[in-house]
């Protein structure tokens, strides 16, 4: 599983880094992955701020090996 943040769809509510601070973060005004942590799926809170980003801009997806998106 790996997770993303669409930087078209984000408009930097923050909520994600609230979240889960400890995989998320804001770069240029605009939440993203913390490096190495794409794949932090288990991480305490990270479904939590898929599921409640404003913007919908946050996916957690099957990797290809892994088979079809989540």
């Amino acid at each position: 599983m790996r997770i993303s943040v669409d930087p078209e769809q984000c408009y930097g509510s923050g909520d994600c880094v609230h979240r889960a601070p400890s995989v998320f973060t804001q770069v240029g005004g605009l939440g993203a992955v913390i490096p190495g942590r794409e794949h932090d799926v288990d991480a305490p809170r990270v479904r939590e701020a898929a599921e409640g980003c404003p913007s919908a801009a946050i996916t957690i997806a099957r990797t290809e090996a892994e088979g079809v998106r989540v």
